[in-house]
């Protein structure tokens, strides 16, 4: 069991930005579900500390959870959901990173999801229809930010073709135009809120690439957060340690005796017995004393 989690450990960290986004959304759905056995195991309310992750269209709601604009987007319902989304997210991912980088995958799935969100939230507090369903509404799901990718690579090259299963060769432009006009009219049948995100996510997606292709990336102070972000957590631990504290004048001539006495005792080994002799740390202590 060790040996598939640093298989998965290792697949996450050396893999691109496509393959840790579907980690990441497989990795939620699964802690949900686990949230969810112990619920109905010891009789709780699972759902409801679920519920602070999702997205509510209910603005004094959004105010005491902020961070549901973001988290929404990786939490699914059911496996059917999360399947059919990262089904999606795949086909689409792999066309987007051959036309784009990693870090622009990364912005067109987390701000196609937050268009989509503003969209959910501005279409129940304006319409009168959604009155009655608006202290209760909650989106979530990564359907807003994969249209915004499905979106973005049907811009940038809307006559790409592709080879689907008992359909054949279909372009690009042809998906994203029926994949909104379905959401369109799917509206009034049920599930209104998340039909609306999508188009929220296609809209971005779309403006996106046009904003590229002037010039303009519209993501860039995404990408400095980002940058700022990752920095942060690259920095290592031991080091700010070893910085934390200055060195007294006797500590300092403590370990320079100690040093020089490591060095002493492997040129000794080296008289005897060659250089060939020593361990692989030793030799590391004499290189580094001798850029010293």
């Amino acid at each position: 069991m060790s040996s598939v989690f640093e298989d998965i450990k290792n697949n996450f960290k050396g893999g691109n930005s496509l393959t840790k986004l579907i980690y990441i959304n497989v990795g939620v759905f699964l802690i949900a579900s686990v949230l969810r056995v112990l619920s109905f195991l010891f009789m709780v309310n699972g759902w409801e500390f679920l519920s602070y992750f999702t997205l509510p269209a209910s603005i004094p709601l959004l105010i005491k959870k902020p961070w549901s604009i973001i988290s929404y987007m990786f939490l699914h319902q059911s496996f059917i959901h999360l399947l059919f989304n990262m089904l999606w997210l795949y086909f689409g991912g792999q066309i987007f990173l051959s036309f784009f980088d990693n870090k622009k995958l990364i912005s067109t799935y987390v701000l196609g999801g937050i268009s989509g969100a503003v969209l959910f939230i501005l279409s129940f507090n304006l319409f009168p229809v959604f009155a009655t369903a608006l202290p209760n509404a909650v989106a979530l799901g990564a359907s807003a930010s994969v249209l915004a990718i499905i979106m973005a690579i049907a811009t940038k090259s809307p006559n790409y073709s592709i080879r689907l299963l008992l359909i054949g060769n279909i372009k690009l432009k042809h998906i994203a135009i029926v994949s909104i006009v379905l959401d369109i009219m799917s509206i009034p049948q049920g599930n209104a809120g998340g039909h609306i995100a999508h188009l929220g996510g296609a809209f971005f997606g779309y403006l996106y690439v046009k904003q590229l292709n002037s010039g303009n990336d519209i993501a860039n102070s995404f990408n400095k957060i980002m940058d700022n972000l990752n920095s942060y957590l690259k920095k290592d631990p031991k080091l700010k340690k070893a910085y934390s504290r200055k060195k007294s004048d006797q500590d300092y001539r403590k370990e320079k005796v100690q040093n020089q006495a490591k060095i002493d005792n492997i040129l000794d080994k080296i008289a005897k017995s060659g250089y060939e002799g020593l361990t692989k740390e030793e030799k590391d202590i004499l290189f580094k004393a001798s850029k010293k």
